[in-house]
């Protein structure tokens, strides 16, 4: 099956890479290209183009504006509801904008996400791994982390919070009509956006964690910082 998938991929890389623009048709494919095609295609993720950056030193969000906090990491034109699973749009999409950010939609059939600061989420990781918890992928960016877990509703997800007594600030939930920054996409923080858990690297089925089971892994491990204070914090 993973032959298969890869010579499909392949196909599409060939077919689309005759549409670029003169001076890129002899470059080596696009690794966002790739991204967006092995998300679409392989694990059944939809994305879309981020609005991307501007301006001669490339720090500008493309977005109309001035004071955009997340600069080219999100959706503008297509919005989030136009992201899909079709890898003729997908490669279309970045044929056209060879730099865009990949951005996954997440909810619906596609996973969600917990993320934390990069620094806490270093620490859990290892925490959670000597309790040998199982998690899925990881996405890194130099500022924050995000552990994918099967998908789950708001309504889900509002039950499992009022069950604790104290959920860290420091958590952010991705749920339906949300998004993430996929690798290897530019940070808006600088920098670019890197698997921490590669997806398939061993678990090709793709396994997803329950969002119970991490929430309840991640407060736990935020108690008991020196000072009465979360793990999380930082």
């Amino acid at each position: 099956m993973r032959e298969i998938l890869g010579r499909r991929l392949q196909r599409l890389r060939d077919r689309f890479q005759s549409l670029r623009p003169a001076p890129e048709r002899n470059s080596a494919p696009s690794a966002l290209l790739d991204a967006a095609l092995t998300c679409a295609t392989t694990w059944q993720w939809p994305v879309l183009p981020g609005v991307g950056r501007s301006g001669t030193d490339g720090t500008r969000c493309a977005c109309p504006d001035p004071d955009c906090v997340v600069p080219g990491a999100h959706p503008f034109d297509p919005g989030l509801l136009a992201a899909t699973t079709d890898p003729r749009m997908a490669a279309w999409w970045w044929t056209n904008r060879p730099t865009a950010p990949v951005l996954m939609a997440t909810g619906g059939r596609a996973p969600c996400a917990v993320s934390l600061p990069a620094g806490a989420a270093a620490r859990a990781l290892v925490r959670l791994d000597a309790q040998g918890l199982r998690l899925g992928p990881v996405v890194a960016t130099p500022t924050r982390w995000a552990f994918l877990v099967a998908p789950y509703s708001l309504e889900r997800l509002g039950e499992l919070l009022y069950t604790k007594d104290h959920v860290p600030s420091s958590l952010r939930f991705h749920g339906e009509g949300g998004y993430l920054l996929m690798p290897p996409s530019a940070a808006s923080s600088g920098g670019l956006v890197r698997w921490e858990r590669e997806p398939g690297a061993q678990d090709p089925a793709l396994w997803l964690p329950e969002v119970e089971a991490v929430v309840h892994a991640l407060v736990e491990a935020s108690s008991g910082a020196p000072g009465g204070g979360s793990r999380l914090a930082y």
